[in-house]
């Protein structure tokens, strides 16, 4: 079984073999309605983590039995690339590099400069980082596999 996610601009697609479920959680959306700095202050991206952690946890009952997480979107693709991962048609990410993203998010927050970083310092990529992130985490997945919509 596999469960299929999309992290859209205004919401997010979860899609397992018998159901879908759209979350209220997207790039731009989550950024507009938390994010007033770029990079978000501790007190944005705490209020964004607790929101976000709400709607995620939607998606529990799709979860079950344990399924392989995939995606085809360019902006997990680019998390995966920036994390270190080979560029290739199928690639895997693991729940480790997610949480390495999000520990220099959150240096950035607290006051690193983006330019050492090496992450992109938009409000969307850090909303786009902070979904997958809490996705992962409270749905315990240990990896999510991308493939390329070219491939």
């Amino acid at each position: 079984m596999s469960i299929t996610l999309h992290i859209g601009q205004e919401q997010t697609t979860v899609t397992s073999d018998a159901s879908t479920l759209v979350l209220d959680l997207g790039s731009t959306r989550t950024a507009h309605a938390f994010f007033r700095h770029t990079p978000p202050t501790l007190g944005e991206l705490e209020n964004a983590i607790m929101a976000v952690e709400d709607e995620v946890t939607r998606a529990r009952s799709l979860v079950a039995g344990d399924p392989t997480l995939e995606t085809t979107g360019m902006a997990i693709r680019e998390i995966a690339l920036l994390a270190g991962v080979r560029d290739q048609p199928v690639m895997e990410l693991s729940i480790e590099a997610v949480e390495r993203m999000f520990d220099l998010l959150a240096a950035l927050v607290q006051g690193r400069p983006a330019s050492s970083a090496g992450l992109p310092n938009t409000r969307e990529f850090a909303a786009t980082l902070l979904i997958l992130r809490e996705f992962m985490h409270h749905l315990q997945f240990a990896a999510i596999r991308i493939a390329d919509t070219d491939a």
